[in-house]
């Protein structure tokens, strides 16, 4: 069986099923996010929650780095983060500016190093 001759149905198969599994409940939340209030007990909770996770994900980058990041040693990785937020307070609390600042001390930390 050659794969030449297929045509578009496996490709719209596979789009129709990626929507229907992620993206249907992305539209189900903007639809019934009309309904919820942002300063309630639940909301905040969640938002919470999701902060945890999320500062969790990145101490686990930093003290237990994998791929390449294992290049990095301890202290360049600390160094980074150090400059990300420096430069995020320092440079109107933007969120961008500060993961620039971190990534480019990251990097210019291997490229040192090298």
């Amino acid at each position: 069986m050659s794969a030449v001759g297929v045509g578009i149905g496996p490709y719209l198969f596979i789009a129709i099923a990626g929507f229907l599994a992620t993206d249907i409940w992305r539209l189900l939340g903007v639809l019934f996010s009309v309904r919820l209030d942002e300063s309630s007990e639940s909301l905040r909770w969640v938002r919470a929650v999701s902060t945890a996770l999320i500062a969790g994900l990145v101490s686990r980058l930093i003290l237990f780095p994998v791929g390449d990041l294992v290049m990095a040693s301890l202290t360049l990785r600390l160094l980074a983060v150090a400059a990300g937020l420096g430069a995020y307070f320092l440079l109107r609390r933007s969120l961008f500016l500060g993961i620039v600042a971190g990534e480019a001390t990251l990097l210019a930390g291997l490229w040192l190093a090298s």
